[in-house]
C-alpha cells in the first residue's frame, strides 16, 4: 500500500488529537502515513517531506500544530498539494495556533478546520480525494447518512426523557 494522505504533527504530543483523523481515514480505507516533523526543530526534514510528497504519491496533506503553528504554512509554501491545517489546543485555548494557521499570506493557502478538528480534517481530505472517485463518494454519502441516522436515534431517545414541564 502506498499512502495518498499524510498526517503530519508538530510533535507526538499531538497524536491524541490526530487519532480521530487516522481512524476516519482507516474507516474509509484510505492509505495514509503519519510523521512528527517540526518547522522549528527539524526544518530540513520538513522541507524534504514537502518537496518530495507529490512525487511519492501523496494527494492531500493534513498538518497539525499548536502554539506558533508554523508547520502547516511552511509545508504549504513548498508544495502545490492541498494542505489542511489542524490547530491544536496546547496553549491559549488553541487560539494562537488557529490564528497562525488561518492567517496565511496570499498565494499560500491552508484550509483550516476548527481547534482540535482532526476528524473534520480527514473528512475534508476524503472529500477532496472523492472528487475523482465514485466509490469514495458513495462511502462519504453513507457516512453522512449515518450522521443523520444518529440524530434521528438521539431524538427518539430524547422522547423518553421525562421532566414535569417537558412537552414532547
Amino acid at each position: 500500500m502506498k499512502p495518498i494522505v499524510s498526517i503530519i504533527m508538530g510533535s507526538t504530543s499531538d497524536l491524541p488529537v490526530m487519532e480521530k483523523a487516522a481512524a476516519f481515514l482507516d474507516e474509509m480505507e484510505i492509505p495514509f502515513e503519519m510523521h512528527a516533523l517540526s518547522a522549528h526543530r527539524t526544518p530540513e526534514a520538513v522541507e524534504k517531506f514537502a518537496k518530495d510528497a507529490e512525487e511519492r504519491g501523496i494527494k492531500v496533506i493534513i498538518a497539525a500544530a499548536g502554539m506558533a503553528a508554523h508547520l502547516c504554512g511552511v509545508i504549504a509554501s513548498m508544495t502545490t498539494l492541498p494542505v489542511i491545517g489542524v490547530p491544536v489546543n496546547s496553549t491559549l485555548d488553541g487560539m494562537d495556533a488557529l490564528l497562525a494557521i488561518v492567517q496565511m499570506p496570499p498565494g499560500i493557502p491552508v484550509a483550516t478546520v476548527g481547534i482540535n478538528g482532526a476528524l473534520n480534517s480527514a473528512i475534508l481530505a476524503v472529500q477532496i480525494l472523492a472528487t475523482g472517485d465514485k466509490d469514495l463518494q458513495k462511502k462519504l454519502a453513507a457516512y453522512k447518512e449515518s450522521l443523520k441516522n444518529k440524530m434521528i436515534k438521539a431524538n427518539e431517545e430524547l422522547k423518553m426523557v421525562s421532566y414535569k414541564h417537558k412537552t414532547n
